[in-house]
């Protein structure tokens, strides 16, 4: 069980479907990822060895059947509180465009490169770059591949 602050109501519209995420952000919601601060409980999650300071976020369960099987080879590794997606660009990536980094990570991953992310995540809080997809609180839903995926050796460019 992942520990997350809540950040988010459930707020519905007259038909019963939930409002956008920034209709339902409340306000100590979007301080806490103004300032990426609504990670910290996820720490519990690392010390019960559930999650790794670094690796691909996890997502929602019922993205699992939704993935290609090479984006669902993201699972190779522990997730993270923060990854290689996060450090180049976070929610401003197509869903395509952040499995494509989280499964090159599982691929080239090593301590260094652990590192390396973790520096860039300092810097990326400090800075508040790509919190946010343009006209939501967080990112859209994945709603699954629309073309296959190929396995690369280069980095995935954020282009």
């Amino acid at each position: 069980e992942l520990i997350k602050f809540r950040t988010m109501t459930d707020q519905r519209d007259t038909k019963g479907r939930l409002l956008s995420d920034s209709q339902r952000l409340t306000r100590f919601g979007h301080f806490l990822r103004a300032f990426s601060l609504d990670e910290l409980p996820e720490l519990f999650n690392v010390m019960r060895g559930e999650m790794s300071l670094v690796g691909p976020r996890p997502l929602l369960m019922r993205y699992l059947k939704r993935y290609s099987p090479e984006q669902a080879r993201r699972h190779n590794v522990l997730p993270g509180i923060t990854g290689w997606a996060q450090i180049n660009g976070r929610n401003v990536l197509s869903w395509e465009d952040k499995f494509k980094f989280d499964v090159w990570y599982v691929d080239h991953w090593s301590f260094r490169l652990d590192l390396k992310i973790l520096w860039l995540t300092i810097w990326k809080v400090i800075t508040r770059e790509g919190i946010s997809q343009p006209g939501h609180a967080t990112a859209e839903e994945f709603m699954g591949s629309s073309h296959s995926d190929q396995p690369s050796d280069k980095p995935p460019s954020t282009d």
